[in-house]
């Protein structure tokens, strides 16, 4: 067997050290080697890839007030995104509030028939402490422009000014709100990252309440396990270059939203809740996705439990880029799927 030059094993062992701390005997180090662009998948997808992690990938905030800054700042930015996708996709974007809490109502020029007395709630990506404001209604706008459904995205409370379980309260809020008006076979309740985590725990929280789910559920790279274990956090850290590795913000952000709670609670890592009875589910990532392995073993925890749940696998995507690029192919993709799927099970 060729062994590999010092040099590669050294470089293998200090990226190693880097990302995780000291490598146990047993461990396996992949040595440093070159990471082509897939040629194979659009060219905004293979511009995308192709970019550098952020330099600044491991710097958070260390104070409430940094924080609130970093929210504020992320917020202006999201809105701008926002405001200029929604007129490129021809959507109305009108705020409006349900159970209490903010939402924004999103509408596309061509409802599908189908559709017409359908809902979708929606809840945002951002680590549980950035994404809110209309920032919020990103993955909202892209599921009502081609998926033809009207949304309603939740602006829940985030830390500084709110922590656990506030979000998660306010999904349940406007679930209620909107089974007023609609059926729960009507509708679904779809996220990414820590917004797919917030719609499953918002499942746990609506079933012990004796609350009717929703027809069918939409996870992106759900943020399912913030208790360190997936194989995805090693193979794919410094290699999703939106996420980085678990020393980048996103685990920080959600440990300051959790505020000392066990990050172990369902309600905070629901892969470890009871998942028996819960709606249809499909699960989207990508072969970099730092939350493949928390994607993949959520689907199949969710098959354990005869949940009936779907799996899309887009390759060289790094955490949740379907959200970055609306002319992107594979966005249409990720989101004609969804929609497909929500059409089978909710009813009309």
């Amino acid at each position: 067997m060729k062994t590999l030059p010092l040099s590669m094993r050294t470089a293998g062992l200090v990226a190693l050290s880097i990302c995780f701390g000291t490598a146990n005997a047993q461990d396996r180090v992949a040595p440093s080697r070159p990471l082509p662009t897939p040629t194979d998948i659009s060219s905004p997808l293979q511009a995308l890839v192709a970019k550098p992690p952020p330099a600044d990938f491991d710097q958070w905030p260390n104070t409430p007030q940094g924080w609130a800054e970093r929210q504020r700042t992320s917020e202006a930015s999201g809105t701008k995104t926002a405001i200029a996708m929604a007129a490129r996709l021809h959507v109305t974007v009108k705020p409006a509030v349900m159970g209490g809490v903010r939402v924004f109502d999103v509408m596309p020029s061509d409802l599908a028939p189908a559709n017409r007395d359908r809902l979708l709630l929606h809840v945002h990506a951002g680590c549980y402490v950035v994404g809110g404001g209309e920032a919020s209604t990103v993955e909202a706008i892209l599921m009502a422009a081609f998926g033809h459904y009207r949304v309603i995205a939740i602006d829940y409370r985030m830390p500084p000014a709110a922590y656990f379980p506030a979000a998660l309260d306010d999904v349940v809020a406007v679930w209620k709100d909107a089974l007023k008006n609609h059926k729960p076979s009507q509708m679904a309740m779809f996220g990414t990252s820590a917004g797919a985590a917030l719609a499953l725990a918002a499942m746990f929280r609506a079933r012990d309440q004796g609350i009717p789910l929703p027809g069918a559920l939409g996870l992106g790279a759900p943020m399912a396990d913030l208790t360190g274990v997936g194989d995805s956090f090693a193979t794919n850290a410094m290699i999703d270059n939106v996420l980085v590795s678990r020393d980048g913000f996103c685990e920080p952000a959600a440990r300051f939203y959790a505020n000392g709670h066990d990050v172990a609670d369902p309600l905070l890592s629901p892969i470890y809740g009871n998942l028996a009875g819960l709606p249809p589910a499909i699960l989207t990532s990508g072969t970099r996705d730092l939350l493949l392995s928390s994607t993949v073993r959520l689907h199949r925890k969710l098959r354990q439990s005869g949940v009936d749940a779907q799996l899309q696998v887009f390759e060289a995507m790094s955490h949740a880029q379907y959200l970055r690029d609306d002319a992107m192919p594979e966005t249409r993709e990720v989101f004609e799927e969804i929609a497909s799927f929500f059409d089978r099970h909710l009813s009309k």
